[in-house]
């Protein structure tokens, strides 16, 4: 089996993550704090067919999984993107990668061999 020096990634550290990204609405944002940067909520509803309401319940889940971070600016929250989390996830989605070009290879060794 091929190993990595990289630390390990933990699934459950990472289900979180993969849970709150698991909503189309969710991803919109996430796309649009990863294209604009940090932005108010105000600008995050413009042009969307989601409620300021809605945008907000969504926010907090993703906040709630380590994913974006507030802080206050005069009467109006700015939302980014904690870059550490996303992180975490294209760690995690890349030992499920290579792990399965490890399960491939000794399949195609197998077959072939």
């Amino acid at each position: 089996m091929h190993s990595s020096s990289r630390a390990m990634v933990e699934p459950k550290g990472s289900a979180p993550i993969f849970a709150a990204l698991g909503d189309q609405t969710r991803l919109r944002l996430v796309s649009r704090l990863c294209d604009d940067g940090p932005m108010s909520i105000t600008r995050l509803t413009v042009g969307s067919k989601v409620t300021r309401q809605a945008v907000t319940k969504h926010l907090r889940v993703m906040q709630e999984a380590g994913l974006l971070r507030s802080t206050r600016h005069g009467r109006e929250s700015v939302w980014q993107l904690d870059q550490r989390r996303l992180d975490d996830a294209r760690r995690y989605l890349d030992q499920i990668s290579e792990q399965w070009d490890d399960v491939l290879g000794r399949l195609r060794e197998l077959v072939e061999g």
